[in-house]
C-alpha cells in the first residue's frame, strides 16, 4: 500500500499496475490528497478482510482490455467489499460491453471511462456518497391507474431532428394537465439509452438507479421502478436515460415488457420516447401502445425513411395500422405551395398527415435550453396550442370509452 501511515485510507485503487492509469492517480490525489492506496488485483481480496479496510468508502477497480480474463476476481472482489458495505467505481479504458455490462450486474456501484473526463472522478465520488434520493421522494408511492391500465403512446422520429422528443415531452406533459380535478397520472419513459435528451429538456438528473433497474429486470417492482423515477413539479413522473452511453442492445424486449406492464398498471398515460434506430424491442413497444406516433419533416430524407419503416413493418407483419404520421413544422394554412407539397407527399407515400405541427420558431429550442415544456415558457405558441389540442382530444377518447366501459 502506497500510503501515509498517518492519514485513514478513504480509498483505494485495485489494478494490475496502477502506473497504466496516471491520470487515475491525478485525480485520487486531487480528490482525496494522501488518504488513499493502491493495491493489485492478487492483494485486493486479502487487504478487504483486514480490519484496516474498515475505513474505506469506496474502492476504484482500474482495467483495461487486458484484464477481461480476471474477470471471475474482480466480480469477487466486489462482492467482498460490497459485504463490507464498501462501493465499487469501475475506471475502464477499452473494455467490452459485455464485460462492463457482467461488472455492473454483479455490484459496482459506478463506473468512469478512461481517460477521466475533467472531474468526473469528483463527481463520481460525490454520487456514492450521497446516492439517495430525498426522502420526500423515496417515500412517495406511484399511483395506481384504473383496472384495465393505462394507455401507451410511442413517439419515434422517421429521421434527426423532426421533433420526436420535443412532441413526447410536451404531450406528457399536456395529458398531466389535461384536468384540474383529477389530474391524470402521466409516465415519460426515454428508451433513447444513448443520446436520449428528455431529461435536458425538463432539467432533471440522471440517476444511476436507472441503469440498475434496467440490467436487472427480472426484480423489477414497485419500489425498484419508483427509485428509477424522478418527478417534474409534482405532475410528471419520468425515467430518464441512462448516465452514460449504453448499448441498444444491453436491453431485451422481455426487459422492455416488463417495465411497460409496470408502469401502464400504475399511471394513467404512458409516453415512450423512442430511439431512431429500429432495434430488436420496437416491436414490443409497437405491440404494446395504443398510438405510435412517427414524426417527418416535407424533404427527401424524411420521406425515404417512411418508405423505408413502412416496407420493415409490413415484412414482419407488424401493425402498421397504430402508426400516426406527424409533419413536423408543417406550413402555414396561407402558404398553398407547400401545402400542395405536403398533400403531394401523403400521396406518394400511400400515408395519412394526421396531424401536422406547426413551426414553433426559437421558443422551442429555448424551452428545452430552460429545461421547461412549452406550456410554461411559451404558452400562446403555435405549436404547444397545437399539442395542448391532441392531449385534450386524447384524454377525452380515453375518458369516454372508461364512462362507456
Amino acid at each position: 500500500m502506497t500510503q501515509s501511515d498517518t492519514t485513514p485510507i478513504r480509498a483505494c485503487t485495485i489494478s494490475r499496475d496502477v502506473q497504466n492509469f496516471d491520470l487515475l492517480i491525478e485525480d485520487m490525489e486531487a480528490a482525496l490528497g494522501e488518504a488513499w492506496g493502491d493495491l493489485g488485483f492478487s492483494e485486493a481480496l486479502a487487504f478487504l478482510g483486514q480490519p484496516e479496510a474498515a475505513t474505506l468508502e469506496f474502492v476504484a477497480l482500474a482495467m483495461d482490455e487486458h484484464d477481461e480474463d480476471d474477470l471471475p476476481l474482480l466480480n469477487e472482489i466486489i462482492t467482498v467489499a460490497a459485504q463490507r458495505g464498501i462501493k465499487s467505481m469501475l475506471i475502464a479504458e477499452d473494455v467490452s460491453p459485455a464485460a462492463l455490462h457482467q461488472l455492473l450486474r454483479n455490484g459496482a456501484d459506478e463506473f468512469v471511462p478512461y481517460p477521466l473526463p475533467e472531474r468526473e472522478l469528483q463527481a463520481a465520488i460525490e454520487r456514492l456518497r450521497d446516492p439517495v434520493p430525498s426522502a420526500a421522494e423515496a417515500t412517495k408511492r406511484l399511483p395506481e391507474a384504473s383496472s384495465e391500465g393505462g394507455v401507451i403512446f410511442a413517439v419515434q422520429g422517421l429521421a434527426g431532428g423532426t421533433g420526436a422528443t420535443t412532441l413526447a415531452v410536451n404531450l406528457a406533459w399536456e395529458l398531466a394537465n389535461a384536468e384540474t380535478a383529477r389530474p391524470p397520472q402521466v409516465c415519460l419513459l426515454d428508451l433513447s439509452l444513448q443520446f436520449g435528451s428528455v431529461a435536458t429538456f425538463l432539467d432533471l438528473p440522471r440517476r444511476d438507479a436507472v441503469f440498475e433497474m434496467w440490467s436487472e429486470t427480472e426484480r423489477l417492482d414497485e419500489d425498484v421502478f419508483r427509485q428509477a423515477l424522478v418527478t417534474f413539479e409534482d405532475r410528471l413522473r419520468v425515467l430518464t436515460a441512462p448516465t452514460d452511453i449504453l448499448p441498444l442492445d444491453i436491453i431485451g424486449s422481455d426487459d422492455v415488457s416488463r417495465v411497460l406492464d409496470l408502469a401502464r398498471h400504475h399511471f394513467d398515460y404512458v409516453i415512450v420516447d423512442m430511439p431512431t434506430t429500429l432495434v430488436q424491442w420496437t416491436e414490443t413497444v409497437l405491440n404494446q401502445c395504443q398510438i405510435y406516433f412517427a414524426t417527418l419533416e416535407l424533404d427527401m430524407r424524411s420521406a425515404q425513411n417512411t418508405l423505408r419503416i413502412k416496407r420493415a413493418l409490413q415484412a414482419e407483419d407488424l401493425p402498421l395500422e397504430k402508426l400516426r404520421y406527424c409533419l413536423n413544422r408543417a406550413p402555414k394554412f396561407t402558404d398553398i405551395g407547400a401545402r400542395s407539397r405536403v398533400r403531394r407527399l401523403a400521396e406518394s407515400l400511400e400515408i395519412a398527415l394526421e396531424l401536422q405541427l406547426p413551426d414553433g420558431g426559437r421558443a422551442v429550442s429555448q424551452s428545452a435550453d430552460h429545461g421547461l415544456p412549452l406550456a410554461s415558457t411559451a404558452a400562446k405558441n403555435p405549436l404547444r396550442r397545437e399539442i395542448a389540442k391532441l392531449a385534450r382530444s386524447l384524454h377525452e377518447i380515453g375518458r369516454d370509452e372508461a364512462e362507456a366501459a
